[in-house]
């Protein structure tokens, strides 16, 4: 049997599950901000500014976690083509679990003033470079690990259990909202989730420990095929058509998850009146079937290729959030099974680091990949909270109409990944 074909084993097994479950404490400590956000807004604010505005620059901070990805992804990614991805991926995990566990000890505005909300800032920052190398070289690594013909289903997991970081932010949102008071939350209760965020980064770079380094770079490195000159100038002289196409998919997967994932629950406390702790017990459903989801559609991109899978998820994705936000317009009585579809049909992200990971060759791939998710993500998924935000003030359905539009982007990547498909595999078969 090929190797590219050869079932997983039981180290593959290993890596990957070590490598989710770090991930998964790591994403953790990224989202759990917007979780709190309407607490955080409260505390970090002025309180006779008007709540529009208030909720404008929480989000303002929360997006600039994803204005900062680049800096650090671009790094560890130089660094991760240079010497080694296992290496970055542990430093990752340091670089999160600190400033996380230091917000949890924040001195709020009532005592600092406007240095609350700078000093805020400053640590979101950090998060937000953390990440930047995180999530690219989560993908890589697992996708150097596998077979070939694996690829999919690996990164459908992996980023399955980046979004159980985020299932497991809510579950603890949840707990705390319905274990305490408002007024307990807003004095201590959120404190707990980052200082917990911090122990989960301490207790991910342990699980780090026992990983490789991933077969390709030790390959390139035995061969001497790494990179010559700095990846990313390789990438941007030779694979531009591999960045828009990245960027162009990371602009879907930011729309699915900023959206309908992490600023719904507030959208149904803020817009729908929702009661905090139903909004997150909704929003963990839809969570849990985001994390189904990725796996499902990382497997179909195996069985039967990418460009088919982004035609099918993206019309199921707008199909299933018009369905979920325009019901909320009648009540929420359907609240959980809507958001769980929708939230399903977000899982076509896991598909997305299929095509990134074989849009760039072995020796600059993790700077191909981290330059173009990052840029692109820090671009849409940091304008993204604050635009929704601002056009929620016309248009009570704008997470719906966004997400649809980004959807057709969506289609039209699918549309030209299955056209590059059918032709290679013309090309393939034998006259």
């Amino acid at each position: 049997m090929s190797t590219h074909t050869r079932p997983l084993s039981r180290q593959d097994y290993k890596t990957l599950g070590l490598a989710a479950l770090g991930g998964a404490l790591e994403f953790y400590d990224f989202i759990i901000f917007v979780f709190f956000a309407v607490v955080i807004g409260e505390l970090f604010f002025p309180p006779d500014i008007p709540e529009w505005l208030r909720q404008f620059q929480t989000f303002g901070i929360f997006a600039a976690g994803y204005l900062a990805r680049p800096l650090g992804g671009i790094i560890m990614a130089h660094f991760g083509d240079l010497v080694g991805r296992k290496r970055m991926f542990t430093l990752s995990i340091i670089l999160m679990a600190l400033p996380t566990l230091l917000i949890g000890l924040l001195p709020t505005h009532a005592t600092l003033g406007i240095l609350a909300p700078l000093l805020l800032l400053l640590l979101r920052i950090l998060q937000g470079a953390a990440i930047g190398g995180e999530v690219p070289g989560a993908w890589v690594f697992v996708a150097e690990h596998v077979p070939a013909k694996r690829v999919g289903v690996a990164c459908g997991v992996l980023t399955g259990g980046l979004t159980a970081g985020i299932l497991l932010g809510s579950l603890v949102a949840t707990a705390i909202n319905k274990g305490m008071s408002p007024s307990e939350v807003s004095q201590w209760g959120w404190r707990l989730a980052f200082v917990l965020g911090g122990m989960f980064g301490i207790f991910a770079m342990y699980l780090r420990r026992w990983l490789h380094e991933t077969p390709v770079f030790a390959e390139l490195q035995a061969s001497k095929a790494l990179a010559e000159e700095l990846p990313l100038r390789t990438v941007l002289r030779e694979h531009r058509g591999s960045v828009v196409i990245s960027m162009l998919l990371t602009w879907l997967l930011s729309a699915g998850i900023v959206v309908v994932i992490l600023m719904t629950p507030t959208y149904l406390q803020k817009v729908h009146a929702i009661a905090p702790a139903d909004a997150l017990q909704a929003n963990s459903l839809a969570i849990l079937a985001l994390t189904l989801g990725c796996v499902v559609y990382g497997r179909l991109c195996d069985a039967i290729g990418s460009g088919r899978t982004f035609l099918l998820g993206s019309v199921l994705l707008a199909a299933t959030v018009n369905l979920f936000y325009r019901g909320l317009l009648g009540g929420s009585d359907a609240l959980y099974a809507h958001y769980a579809l929708a939230g399903f049909a977000v899982g076509l992200v896991g598909a997305v680091p299929h095509v990134m990971v074989h849009a760039f060759p072995p020796a600059v791939r993790f700077s191909g990949l981290s330059f173009s998710y990052n840029v692109a993500y820090a671009i849409f998924g940091g304008l993204t909270p604050m635009l929704v935000t601002l056009w929620m003030k016309e248009d009570v359905l704008a997470p719906s109409h966004y997400v649809t539009a980004i959807s057709a982007v969506g289609f039209g990547v699918g549309l030209l990944l299955w056209l590059q498909q059918r032709r290679a595999a013309r090309i393939a078969q034998p006259a």
